[in-house]
């Protein structure tokens, strides 16, 4: 691929120096001017504004110019996929092979993940929540990208199995309550199978005929309250899967890190949500795509209209949380049915948009906000001293529409450098 800034590859000796136009830095929506940005192979050591060069101290031996001078170009942190299940493969939109593709071992699902993750990089998508799966898959992930000698690949944690009551949703991605005779016992095997965070299922999914969440939640708030402790007495943050007003409830008076989803937040709810710090993944791409593809889906128009209404709503919830201050996290339940993975994250910051938020809102909720809220283990998110060199490069207006995030773009990723420049296809993602 050809690298339309030139950017040169880091090492442990070899220091990097850009000069850009525009640096949206992680901390705050607001871009600023006339940046300078110094790093090596593993972290950046300058930040400099408003025109303040590097020090010497900082550079190479003898260096006085920079390697790349973009003065048009917009720097910004890679971007965090808060919300997305690696072991599926989200672009099939065909029933009978997606039936098929869940038939396959362990192994097989892990070694069709693995392509995916070079990708994403390449997409911009420099970090990953992955949601959980029960055939270990995202734990397997979370294991390579620990481990010395690691691909190209993502940041990437995973809670494993979700936890779910015998009998109730979320088979398919996790593991009863009832399997290990407590909570606590439970939550302690997680953590021992290697779970970076702890999600759990308070209730169940939307039914579309009806508009509404009709199943009775699976967790009261002593459920989860529990579980939150259990979690916290590992050092876990818990993220729940929740939509239905009474279910949202429990998860929030539960304690819990992160709402997954969300659908029917009432507005006393919004405010739970700021004055506790609960952070909430919209997740507006499985939804929409259904309305895409309605006909694929064999909905008729009621169910489609009951469908935008639902969208129409949460847009304005969307709009609302931002206004009141809400940390809202981008993530786009990648996996799901026609939410490819990378392709599918960038269509949910457009769905974003489409709601009503403004780009630099959105991109802030895909880097820094999600840094700031979620714990991840390495310091990413931000462009900012001692932060890992995983950062977007590009010459289209992204702090206009996220839109532009679509268009040729510069990575750097630690000492790799990868150029976007071509159209992916969802087959794979």
């Amino acid at each position: 691929m050809v690298n339309p800034f030139s950017v040169p590859t880091a090492s442990a000796d070899r220091r990097i120096w850009l000069h850009v136009g525009t640096l949206l830095e992680g901390s705050s929506p607001t871009a600023v001017r006339d940046a300078h940005v110094v790093y090596d192979a593993t972290r950046i050591l300058f930040v400099g504004t408003e025109g303040t060069r590097p020090p010497a101290d900082v550079l190479n031996p003898g260096q006085t110019t920079p390697d790349v001078a973009a003065p048009d170009a917009t720097l910004l942190p890679g971007l965090i996929e808060a919300h997305a299940h690696l072991f599926l493969e989200g672009g099939e939109l065909d029933f009978d092979r997606r039936a098929a593709y869940l038939e396959q071992s362990p192994a097989q699902l892990l070694a069709a993940a693995q392509p995916r993750l070079e990708q994403l990089v390449t997409l911009g998508i420099t970090a990953v929540r992955d949601a959980g799966d029960k055939d270990g898959v995202g734990l397997a992930l979370s294991r390579q990208y620990k481990s010395a000698g690691r691909p190209l690949m993502p940041y990437l944690d995973s809670p494993g199995a979700a936890l779910h009551h015998e009998g109730r949703y979320g088979k398919f991605m996790g593991g009863s309550i009832e399997a290990h005779g407590s909570i606590e016992a439970c939550v302690a095997s997680r953590v021992a199978e290697g779970a970076d965070r702890i999600k759990l299922l308070p209730t169940g999914i939307i039914n579309f005929q009806r508009g509404l969440v009709t199943a009775k939640p699976q967790m009261d708030t002593a459920e989860v309250t529990a579980i939150v402790a259990a979690a916290n007495s590992h050092g876990r943050q818990t993220f729940a899967h929740a939509s239905g007003d009474t279910g949202i409830d429990h998860a929030i008076d539960g304690g819990v890190d992160s709402i997954e989803h969300g659908f029917f937040l009432r507005d006393d709810q919004l405010a739970k949500l700021r004055d506790r710090q609960i952070a909430w993944v919209p997740t507006f791409a499985p939804v929409q795509l259904q309305v895409d593809h309605a006909g694929r889906f064999g909905w008729d128009e009621p169910v489609v209209s009951n469908l935008r209404r639902i969208l129409d709503n949460h847009a304005r919830t969307l709009v609302k949380a931002h206004e009141m201050g809400v940390l809202i996290i981008a993530g786009s339940d990648a996996g799901s049915c026609g939410v490819s993975h990378g392709l599918g994250f960038i269509f949910e910051l457009e769905l974003m948009e489409r709601a009503g938020l403004p780009a630099p809102a959105i991109l802030h909720a895909a880097t820094g906000v999600s840094a700031g809220r979620l714990d991840y283990a390495d310091l990413i998110g931000r462009i900012a001293v001692d932060h890992r060199p995983r950062m977007i490069l590009s010459a289209a207006p992204v702090l206009t529409s996220v839109a532009h995030l679509r268009a040729p773009k510069t990575v750097i990723f630690d000492h790799h450098v990868r150029v976007h420049d071509r159209t992916f296809s969802d087959s794979g993602l």
